[in-house]
């Protein structure tokens, strides 16, 4: 949701297409730099958020200039200050998760690229005055990892990818994964029957670990399976389908999680109405 008009306004937003999720910008998307949050914000947000019961499912979104993967020195370091302070500032709101693109390796190599993740993890999570440390358990906010379609030198279109990263870096519990349906398709995951279901999900649970899948993106693809193509469409038109969505949203394991659309959506926020009333349908009448 926006927050144009100011931080708690996402939370009318929420409210106005009957969510039960939210996810955020902290910050701009698009922009290095940022003014400090004003006291007043951050107090409504929290109000506006400890009045709505959306806190456990609140979850703010990292900007997409942040590459922790880049071989490039100069972008490598603005990167992890950039991604430390967004942590800070989820921190000051409350908001429980950060979802993170892995990043680029821009040619230099997977290798290389996810040890500079690994690396720069490990400095946004290490006490001030420190390169890196142990222990990253005190904090609350966690960054999760999203999974990613593969295009281009895009690192976490592999579940061994996000695997490599959680096992080596030491920001230990602070640190999971947030499952992107139309990233995970075009990666080449199938998921859209009852079978291939089981077995991708067998398959991240030997590779990552199911408690380590904190969150879901509920996407549909307008390019197919293995397609490597990032564009998303809405709930049960596009390549994804009706079936793979019905499977997640009654899967016990995953009925406590945040799941956020991210659609295609206008200003009147009808298409968010639509896809959730779609997805709802999919649910026992007793948890619509």
């Amino acid at each position: 949701m926006s927050i144009g008009g100011g931080l708690d306004r996402a939370i009318d937003r929420a409210h106005s297409v009957d969510a039960t999720a939210l996810q955020v910008f902290v910050k701009s998307a698009r922009q290095w730099n940022s003014k400090p949050l004003a006291r007043p914000d951050v107090d409504s947000f929290r109000r506006a958020v400890a009045a709505s019961g959306l806190g456990p499912f609140t979850l703010a979104h990292a900007s997409y200039l942040i590459n922790l993967a880049s071989p490039d020195e100069t972008l490598w370091q603005r990167s992890i200050l950039a991604l430390k302070d967004e942590v800070e500032r989820c921190e000051e709101l409350g908001i429980p998760y950060l979802v993170l693109h892995p990043g680029s390796h821009c040619g230099s190599g997977e290798d290389e690229g996810l040890e500079r993740i690994v690396g720069g993890l490990d400095r946004v999570f290490a006490p001030s005055g420190e390169k890196a440390a142990p222990d990253r358990s005190s904090g609350s906010t966690r960054v999760l990892l999203e999974t990613t379609a593969g295009q281009g030198a895009t690192l976490g279109h592999r579940f061994e990818h996000l695997a490599f990263i959680l096992d080596r870096t030491r920001a230990g519990e602070r640190l999971g994964v947030c499952f992107d349906t139309c990233h995970s398709l075009a990666a080449g995951y199938e998921f859209r029957d009852r079978r291939s279901y089981a077995a991708t999900f067998s398959e991240f649970g030997r590779t990552i670990g199911l408690s380590r899948l904190l969150a879901f993106h509920l996407n549909d693809s307008k390019h197919p399976l293995g397609s490597h193509k990032d564009r998303h469409e809405h709930i049960g038109q596009g390549e994804v389908g009706l079936e793979a969505f019905r499977l997640i949203l009654n899967d016990r394991r995953f009925r406590s999680l945040p799941m956020i659309l991210e659609t295609p959506k206008g200003a009147d926020l009808a298409e968010d109405r639509e896809n959730l009333t779609v997805l709802r349908r999919m649910l026992p009448a007793s948890r619509r």
